[in-house]
Parts: C-alpha cells; structure tokens; sequence
C-alpha cells in the first residue's frame, strides 16, 4: 500500500511537469536520473511510469526504456470531444467568487506571459485555465479526469512549430470567455466556448497533416 501510494504521488509529480511543458513527445525518461531527484526507488518509479502509461502519456519500449508519447491526430479529435462535454457543462453552471478569482488569475498569467513573448508559460496558463474552468462542475472525478486530459493536451501543443502562432489567439478569447461567465451569460458562453474549441482543434488537426 505505502509503495503504491508513493507511485501515485510520483505519478502526480511527473504529470504536472508534462502539463507545464518540461517533457516533450519522444523524450527518453532516466529511471536513474528521476529515482535519484524524487528519492524513491526504481521500482515505485516503474509503478508510476505504468501509471502513466495507461493514460496515454508515456510509452513503454521494449529493451529500449520509457519515452514520453506524441498522440495522434485521432487523439486529438477525442480529445476535443471530451473537452466539449466537461467544459460545456462547467460554464452552464454559475460560479463562485473563488472560482472566478482562480480563472481570472490563469487569465492575468497568460497575458503577462505573451508580453514578455513567452510562450510557454502561456501554454501553461491556459492550461490552467481550462482546468480552473471545468472545476466549476464542482466534481473531484471530473478534476482528476481533466488533468489527465490536460496533460495529454500539453503534448500534442508539441506538434505546433510555432507556439505563438497557436496561443496567441486565445489569450483574448480566454479573457472574452471570461467576461461571459462573470457576466452571467451562460448560453453565450457555451456557444462562443463551442466555436472556440472548433477553431484550436481546426489548428491543431492541421499541424498533424504533414506528419499523416
């Protein structure tokens, strides 16, 4: 149970640095680098690597170790498809104070982000964004679920050659969002949020093509 318990928590460590950016799709992962930094042991490091694999963020290579994953262009069109169920029902819901505070701060660290034309840390504000969002639905498993989702998501923003191309946009559609939920314009919101996320995964699907 301890051991288990301590993979789990790696497993959240290793996730959370996918979400912000610092593994990118095809990287080799050292179970000796990573057990010596965490301070576990290789086989509770290997528990949380199988962790992960099953949610579609590593791969487990034979004789050749464990590499972080690129998901597909069929991936991706999933992925959006989820994300129009959680986050269609999180902003039909009306939201708290403390929930707008934590979505309009993701808001703020995004667009302070872009103006120092860093974008990276964009990627990962808006990550919180969207997550920050569907906690609106005020579920722990539909949280826990998202991150995962999210994390997924952090890998396939890998494909974009150009990262400002592609975030650039939804700095100001995440502050627009933003203004239809905190002005209580629920259906607004769900149609602008259906055409939002039509037009990143357009993006998206198109930098696949020339790897198809």
């Amino acid at each position: 149970m301890g051991r288990s318990s301590t993979a789990e928590r790696v497993a959240d460590i290793l996730r959370d640095r996918i979400i912000e950016g610092y593994f990118s799709p095809g990287q080799r992962l050292s179970e000796e680098s990573i057990s010596d930094a965490l301070g576990v042991s290789r086989n509770t490091l290997r528990e949380a690597f199988r962790l992960l694999g099953h949610e579609r963020l590593l791969d487990h290579q034979l004789n050749r170790g464990v590499f972080v994953r690129l998901p597909s262009g069929e991936d991706v069109a999933d992925l959006y498809r989820v994300r129009r169920v959680l986050e269609g029902a999180a902003v039909r819901r009306s939201p708290s104070e403390e929930a707008l505070a934590v979505i309009g701060q993701a808001v703020l660290d995004a667009e302070r982000a872009a103006a120092e034309d860093d974008w990276q840390s964009v990627g990962t504000a808006n990550i919180r964004f969207h997550q920050a969002l569907v906690s609106l639905n005020e579920s722990p498993r539909i949280d826990e679920a998202m991150r995962q989702l999210l994390a997924e998501l952090r890998l396939v923003f890998h494909v974009m050659k150009n990262p400002r191309d592609f975030h650039e946009p939804f700095v100001d559609r995440n502050r627009t969002l933003l203004g239809l939920i905190e002005s209580g314009k629920a259906e607004e919101a769900v149609t602008y949020l259906d055409d939002y996320l039509d037009h990143a995964e357009r993006l998206l699907i198109h930098a696949y093509e020339p790897n198809r």
